[in-house]
C-alpha cells in the first residue's frame, strides 16, 4: 500500500486527515509525531515547513507536496533531497482569495477607509478631499505569477493602471510588463501602490528594503501578502515615519505569530492581518494531492514541480 506521511503541527493534523481519509482510502496515512511509521515505508510527504534534515531520512520518498503556494519552508532545508520532486499547491480558489485580499486592501487605501474608520470612532462627521482618480492611481505588482496576474487583472478591470515586475517579460492584456534588475527602478517610479506577490528566494529575500522604498514616489503605499522574509521591517517603519510612504498593509511577517511587542501592531500607518490572505481548503488540497499521487503511480509526469534553480 502507498504511504502518505503528513508532517504538520499536531493541532493541524485533523484538518487534513479527515478529508484525506474520505478521499483517499487507498492510501496508508501516517501523521508525524502521532503515529508509528517505518521511514523506509514512506512514499509521499504532505507538509508546509518540515524539520530540516528530516526528508533526507526517507529513502523511498517519491514526491513531496506543499500545503501552500509558497515552498520557502522546504527550500530553507539545506539537506532537501533534490532528486525528489517538490510539488507546489496550485488552486484557482486559493489564487482568487489572494486576489480578493489584494483588491480589498487596495480599495481600502484608495478610498481612504481608515480615515472614516477613525471618524466613526470619534463620532465625527468628517469629509475629506476626494481620493486620487482611479485612472491616476498606478498599481505595481511584484511577481506576475498565477496569483499576481489574477490580482492584476482584477485591478485592471477596476480601471487602475497596472504594471507587473518579474524575472522575465510577461504578456498579460492591459498590464504593462517590466522584467529584470535593469527595469526595477522604472517599475517602482510609476507605482503608487506596490503589491508584493513574489516567491521567496535568495534573490528576493529582503527586497522590500530602504533602497526600494526610496525608489517609490512620495506617499506610495505597500501591500505585502507574499512572505515575511521579503520585508525588512525596520526599513518600512523608517520610511513610514519619515513620511515618504503613506502606509502599509502586511499579512506576513519575519516572525509568525507576530510578537506582541512588535511595533507594527500599533503603528498608526500599518494594517496587520495574521497571514490570512488565503488559506488552503483542506478538502481541495486533499483531492489535489491524491490526484497527483494516482498519476505518479501510473507513471505520469507531475505538474507544478518546483525548479530548484529558480526557487519556485
Amino acid at each position: 500500500m502507498t504511504t502518505l506521511l503528513l508532517a504538520v503541527p499536531l493541532a493541524w493534523a485533523p484538518l487534513w486527515t479527515t478529508p484525506l481519509s474520505e478521499i483517499a482510502p487507498d492510501l496508508q496515512l501516517r501523521v508525524q509525531g502521532r503515529d508509528q511509521f517505518d521511514p523506509a515505508s514512506v512514499d509521499y510527504v504532505l507538509s508546509f515547513r518540515p524539520q530540516p534534515g528530516f526528508l533526507k531520512t526517507l529513502p523511498r520518498l517519491k514526491a513531496v507536496f506543499s500545503l501552500g503556494a509558497g515552498v520557502d519552508g522546504f527550500l530553507a532545508d539545506p539537506d532537501y533531497p533534490k532528486a525528489v520532486p517538490l510539488v507546489r499547491f496550485v488552486d484557482r480558489t486559493l489564487s482568487r482569495e489572494m486576489a480578493q485580499y489584494v483588491v480589498m486592501h487596495t480599495l481600502i487605501h484608495h478610498r481612504q477607509q481608515r480615515f472614516f474608520d477613525q471618524a466613526q470612532k470619534d463620532a465625527k462627521w468628517r469629509q475629506t478631499i476626494p481620493p486620487r482618480r482611479t485612472e491616476d492611481t498606478r498599481i505595481g505588482i511584484l511577481g506576475l505569477g498565477e496569483i499576481g496576474t489574477l490580482a492584476g487583472e482584477r485591478l485592471r478591470d477596476l480601471d487602475f493602471p497596472v504594471a507587473g515586475w518579474s524575472q522575465t517579460k510577461k504578456n498579460v492584456k492591459g498590464i504593462e510588463s517590466f522584467a529584470g534588475a535593469a527595469e526595477l527602478n522604472a517599475f517602482l517610479a510609476r507605482t503608487d501602490i506596490l503589491v508584493c506577490l513574489l516567491p521567496l528566494t535568495d534573490g528576493t529575500r529582503g527586497i522590500l528594503n530602504k533602497k526600494l522604498f526610496a525608489a517609490l514616489p512620495a506617499d506610495a503605499f505597500v501591500i505585502n501578502v507574499a512572505r515575511g522574509g521579503h520585508l525588512i521591517e525596520s526599513d518600512l517603519i523608517a520610511a513610514l515615519d519619515s513620511g515618504h510612504l503613506s502606509g502599509a498593509t502586511l499579512d506576513v511577517f519575519q516572525t509568525e505569530p507576530l510578537p506582541e511587542d512588535n511595533p507594527l501592531w500599533k503603528h498608526p500607518k500599518v494594517t496587520v492581518t495574521p497571514h490570512v490572505g488565503a488559506i488552503s481548503d483542506p478538502r481541495v488540497a486533499a483531492q489535489y494531492v491524491h490526484d497527483r499521487i494516482v498519476r505518479n503511480e501510473r507513471g505520469e509526469k507531475l505538474d507544478n514541480v518546483v525548479d530548484f534553480e529558480r526557487g519556485y
